[in-house]
């Protein structure tokens, strides 16, 4: 089977190693939604995997050859599956065709006259989100993949019927080197995963050749913000919008930005110079008024209007994990934010300056030892912006500890700046220490891109 060409009419069965992560079990919903029968495979079992098996999915917990059976015409895996997995060996020993999660889903846009493509550093998960909004206030009824839960569309997958395919690009192993965008959305552009990447040079080189994909008759929305966009767009040509702060140069930009006391954003739209709307947000945080600028420009070109672009993005309420109110105990109350990166971490301990709140308490929970040692003194000076910091263990996600990197050394970090700081190793020992040190009216973040959600969904219990 050609692989750079796929005739789902002729498909099958299609496998998915990994089936339980966000992108690939929305891949695997969507192939069934074509009526291809889907099998698949993940190390345990999770809410998307049991949605997955009441949709008619066959999900195995175990990584075996075996579970390469007859009647499959297709084997995708993720790019965390390593070439020794014992199911992709065995597929290639019987000659079924592979296919990495990325140029599968490459393949899968090419179905649609529109793919719009969502990239940056940061941002895109809910910038796809208040794109899916205004398109289906503006009747566009788009098919949406979003690298998180959102509760407006059921799950991490909208399955549309019209011609519009709206997608996160995300950058990690050059993965959006696979798609076919005609809108490509780039929102920021920083470091991150030198696990992969060399440097920011790199990863700028990556970005670039990412927007030369898009067509003649294509879009780029380019953050006029990212240092040097002339980069990115010379020698493009195909229309390119810029977003931005008011007064620039930028065709689309925010003026007059007011917070409420929630730290929810309001500003009014500015179309190359002139007024013509204005944008009330109800997601918390400045970093939101530029994600959706991206979103509005993306929605402007597919022939939404203004007014339905206002009025999706006031439908939208967040993802989960993204500054995502949780709760309170004993008047605490719990915010949980997906922030793995410093940057990232800045955003949210700026966002959470304008919310209600006595003393910011963040229980922080680096991801991957290789960010961790890369980022180490960034760490230290982002955190250090709360009132206490409580340091969880490294989630160690696709690594192993073979850099001698700990929690404790980012603790020594954040210490430097004054800080009150506490590594403190198991989850329900840092339970224990919240319930007696956070005082009502204090707001508690538990950050990361790991499983610290844990703590603030058991201190609500």
């Amino acid at each position: 089977m050609n692989t750079k060409h796929i005739d789902f009419a002729k498909m099958n069965k299609i496998h998915f190693i990994g089936i339980g992560g966000i992108s690939m079990s929305a891949l695997a919903r969507l192939v069934m939604a074509k009526g291809i029968s889907v099998s698949g495979s993940d190390r345990q079992a999770s809410d998307i995997t049991r949605q997955l098996e009441e949709a008619g999915a066959c999900i195995i917990y175990e990584q075996t050859g075996k579970n390469i059976t007859e009647g499959i015409d297709l084997v995708v895996y993720t790019a965390a599956i390593s070439k020794d997995n014992d199911e992709l060996k065995t597929a290639l020993e019987k000659n079924i065709p592979v296919m990495v999660r990325a140029d599968f889903l490459g393949l899968m846009m090419k179905e649609y006259k529109t793919a719009v493509c969502v990239a940056g550093t940061h941002g895109k998960t809910t910038t796809t989100s208040m794109l899916a909004h205004i398109l289906m206030e503006g009747e566009k009824d788009p098919t949406v993949l979003v690298g998180g839960i959102l509760d407006s569309i059921g799950g991490n997958l909208r399955i549309g019927h019209s011609e519009n395919f709206v997608t996160e690009a995300c950058e990690y192993t050059n993965s959006f080197l696979s798609f076919f965008p005609t809108i490509a959305v780039v929102l920021n552009v920083s470091e991150d995963h030198l696990d992969f990447f060399k440097d920011i040079n790199d990863i700028r080189h990556s970005f670039r050749e990412f927007l030369k994909l898009v067509p003649d008759h294509g879009l780029v929305i380019l953050n006029e913000d990212i240092p040097e966009p002339e980069y990115f767009t010379e020698g493009l040509d195909c229309k390119v919008i810029t977003i931005g702060k008011a007064g620039g140069k930028s065709n689309i930009s925010a003026g007059n930005i007011t917070t409420d006391d929630k730290a929810r954003c309001s500003y009014d739209l500015i179309i190359n110079g002139e007024k013509k709307g204005h944008i009330s947000l109800r997601v918390t945080g400045e970093h939101n008024v530029y994600n959706s600028l991206a979103a509005i420009g993306a929605a402007l070109e597919l022939g939404v209007s203004v007014e339905a672009a206002a009025a999706g993005l006031k439908s939208y309420g967040g993802t989960e994990r993204r500054f995502e109110y949780k709760g309170e105990f004993n008047g605490v109350t719990v915010i949980d934010d997906y922030a793995h990166h410093p940057d990232e971490i800045k955003a949210t301990l700026d966002t959470a300056a304008n919310y209600p709140h006595k003393d910011i308490w963040v229980v922080f929970q680096p991801h991957t030892y290789s960010r961790t040692k890369a980022f180490l003194k960034e760490f230290g000076e982002t955190l250090s912006k709360a009132d206490h910091v409580v340091l969880a263990e490294i989630y160690a996600a696709r690594e192993k500890d073979t850099l001698g990197i700990s929690s404790k050394d980012v603790a020594e970090c954040v210490a430097r700046y004054g800080t009150d700081v506490h590594y403190i190793s198991t989850f329900g020992e840092i339970e224990n220490f919240l319930k007696n040190n956070c005082t009502q009216g204090d707001l508690l973040i538990t950050m990361g891109a790991g499983d610290v959600v844990n703590i603030g969904n058991d201190l609500l219990k």
